[in-house]
């Protein structure tokens, strides 16, 4: 009897925690970003995680940033504005002007006409 009850309340203990505990969904994301050097790859990075993002690793050459983040704390649109904030352009955000012209010298890439 002893056992069949430390295994039913067992049983319950372990559901119970089970339940309580929601798995938060995490997305990855690959944003294209415009930009030059290794210091545009740490500042794009760093504005990727100021806004959620969980991990953010930006490829000079490819221009795309792949990021993750927890679907309940961020999302891609806010990632792209914390990147424009910083300077860059993304693939749906054009940086202002003057958050670009506060870039160094080496970080100011050819910029596509505003439409």
């Amino acid at each position: 009897m002893k056992k069949h009850l430390t295994m039913v309340l067992t049983f319950l203990f372990v559901s119970m925690f089970s339940f309580a505990q929601t798995k938060d969904s995490t997305a990855t994301e690959k944003i294209k970003v415009w930009g030059n050097c290794d210091m545009c790859k740490t500042k794009i990075e760093k504005a990727a995680k100021a806004a959620g993002a969980a991990t953010a690793d930006w490829n000079d050459e490819s221009k795309i940033l792949n990021v993750t983040f927890a679907a309940s704390k961020s999302n891609n649109k806010k990632i792209q504005q914390k990147v424009a904030d910083a300077g860059y352009d993304t693939q749906d955000l054009r940086a202002t002007d003057a958050a670009f012209n506060k870039l160094p010298g080496c970080c100011k890439y050819d910029r596509k006409p505003q439409q």
